[in-house]
């Protein structure tokens, strides 16, 4: 069917060469109301149950459905053409139904001769009925009876009717689809010209600045071929060019350091390791003494200049399916995969969380709309029986819905103090889960409008605070928390790039460091304060997103490739503890604001400010 304009030109070529003019003004005549192709499901159904049962044009009829099959065999959609060959029995059988009521068992019998061959290909449907013209009140017998009835027509125009809307759902998809690709396409060609306009425009504007030279990356190297070219053999003089070009390289480098909101600034936009955290002091200080500390810090800034690659020149992600949801009407603030990874929940910031599905196999019946009249900051899926979803807002409040049920089946409040429910996390093995609430204060971005901190643990039984875990006195705010695999040991980051560690069975903190103010840290838990592994992606993080939002990272069930948020439309995708360069996402039409990877399998979600929800399985 995407390639019908294509065979309608070849069958226009055709008539036309053969000299058919009359069939060729019918066919033109014909496409008027094609409804191959533009698919109008009334005039569909208007076809079947009001021209071809009732003038008993049953050759017409079964053209017709063989024409459905064809379409569905060239998607290779096995669910569909199931379901279209048990509504291809349920037709014809009303048709014979139909042709019994007006008293035209003539038909039926003629029904059966011209078309036995074909239906007895499903002996076991059909072979019963053969005798149904022969018996003499069909609408009476008990292996008939219920087609005969009004509600079983209703079902079957029902049916079909449903049937042929998720045609039409599914061909706008896949339109959907090539558009995206397309999309796609046009904008990584856009991105690559911006990139070409950048970089002439930036060598221009050098040459302009130093006619003597056209510029070079190494200083060393632009001192000594601009003093070659001058000749110029007075110590003095080189010794001046060499200074001042030093002078501007360091200048340079402070500016980077600036742009990249490190450095002393008030950067709210790096996280730390599986964690977001936010700023710290220098590199130097936030290590102290700790030269072992000092030493893996440097190595892992040293391995990270050798990269081959910059995250704006990795290589898009290869896609293997990729499903665009447009149900929200704001920029999205965060989107979970369910513990199963079969449902997705996604917010935005006017308040409305929604679930849905990805696949078109995967029941819908969990799907939903939930108002809570309040930004959504959180979402947390219960991993033991995926079925509760919880919810924490900006004006202090944790929602359980019950997916099955379709409700909520508790409400509760934090403190007035703390209204801001930064994140929420549940226990892998316990029914219990952690809220990560914050004061509030004026500011201008999310960092500054969120004050201190308050970590409360909560009983999902009865729906009550258990305890409040000790954080100290004014503790900035805790952005996000995770568990380990047994549940047993909370970590949780807070934006003074602190990382705490508590021991849940104990409801104490058992440890903690100065985590980093501007990179991605992967920390080693046997040796306290040891870097494995680490990369900058201030570049993607620019101050304007975090006005919206906060930044997210997500590691997918490997521990392998770890998603980040971008103020970008793209998002990268790093290897972790790896020398191999990375991926970038396909974009989207504004920055990413929130991402997560699918439990088993190499899928991920991307929520963008744009509106969208787009889940992508790479290969």
């Amino acid at each position: 069917m995407e390639n019908m304009q294509y065979a309608e030109e070849l069958v226009r070529e055709f008539l036309t060469f053969r000299g058919f003019t009359s069939t060729l003004r019918a066919f033109e005549s014909e496409l008027s109301t094609d409804i191959g192709r533009s698919f109008q499901v009334d005039k569909i159904l208007e076809l079947i149950f009001s021209q071809y049962i009732p003038k008993y044009q049953a050759d017409k009829l079964i053209s017709l459905l063989s024409f459905f099959k064809q379409c569905l065999f060239s998607s290779l959609d096995s669910v569909l053409i199931s379901t279209l060959s048990k509504l291809e029995l349920s037709i014809l059988r009303f048709y014979i139904v139909h042709a019994l009521n007006s008293g035209r068992k003539d038909k039926v019998v003629e029904f059966f001769g011209v078309n036995g061959n074909y239906l007895l290909q499903k002996r076991e449907d059909w072979l019963p009925w053969f005798v149904i013209p022969y018996l003499k009140n069909p609408s009476l017998d008990p292996q008939f009876r219920v087609y005969f009835s009004k509600e079983w027509f209703d079902a079957l125009f029902l049916s079909f009717r449903n049937f042929l809307k998720k045609i039409t759902v599914k061909r706008l998809k896949n339109d959907i689809k090539q558009l995206n690709q397309k999309l796609s396409e046009l904008q990584a060609l856009l991105e690559t010209r911006e990139a070409e306009i950048l970089r002439l425009s930036s060598t221009s504007s050098f040459t302009l600045a130093t006619p003597i030279h056209q510029g070079e990356s190494s200083t060393g190297d632009l001192s000594s071929e601009i003093a070659s070219k001058d000749n110029t053999t007075d110590p003095r003089k080189r010794n001046l060019l060499e200074s001042t070009i030093a002078s501007s390289s360091h200048q340079g480098e402070e500016k980077l350091g600036a742009n990249g909101e490190s450095l002393g600034s008030n950067s709210e936009s790096q996280w730390s390791s599986s964690l977001k955290s936010g700023p710290a002091s220098s590199s130097m200080q936030r290590f102290g003494g700790d030269a072992e500390a000092r030493n893996a810090y440097q190595i892992s800034q040293s391995e990270r200049k050798q990269d081959s690659l910059r995250e704006d020149e990795f290589p898009e992600v290869k896609v293997d399916f990729q499903e665009t949801f447009l149900g929200h009407t704001s920029p999205i603030s965060r989107c979970r995969f369910s513990a199963s990874g079969t449902n997705i929940a996604s917010a935005s910031v006017d308040g409305t969380v929604r679930i849905w599905t990805y696949d078109s196999s995967t029941p819908s019946s969990r799907n939903a709309t939930i108002y809570c009249g309040a930004e959504i900051m959180s979402l947390d899926w219960e991993c033991r029986s995926d079925r509760l979803l919880l919810i924490g807002t900006a004006d202090g409040g944790i929602k359980a819905w019950n997916a099955d049920a379709k409700r909520v089946v508790c409400d509760l409040s934090t403190t007035k103090e703390f209204p801001s429910v930064l994140d929420l996390k549940c226990s892998p093995v316990e029914p219990i889960f952690v809220s990560a609430a914050a004061s509030r204060r004026h500011g201008s971005s999310k960092l500054e409008q969120v004050g201190f901190a308050s970590l409360t643990v909560w009983n999902m039984k009865t729906w009550k605070a258990m305890t409040v875990l000790p954080l100290g006195e004014d503790p900035p705010a805790i952005t996000s928390l995770s568990f380990n695999h047994n549940g047993k040991i909370l970590a949780a980051s807070a934006t003074d790039g602190m990382i705490h560690m508590f021991d849940m069975s104990a409801g104490l903190q058992i440890t903690g460091w100065p985590a980093h103010d501007s990179a991605i840290f992967e920390w080693s838990l046997h040796n306290q304060g040891q870097i494995l592994w680490s990369r900058d992606c201030s570049r993607f993080c620019n101050p304007e997103s975090l006005k919206k939002c906060w930044h997210e990272i997500a590691l997918d069930s490997n521990g392998r490739r770890l998603l980040v948020t971008s103020g970008s439309v793209r998002s990268p995708i790093y290897q972790v503890q790896g020398h191999m360069n990375g991926l970038r996402t396909l974009p989207h039409s504004a920055g990413i604001t929130s991402v997560d990877w699918h439990p088993t399998l190499p899928m991920f979600i991307t929520g963008s400010a744009d509106h969208s929800v787009r889940v992508t399985s790479i290969l």
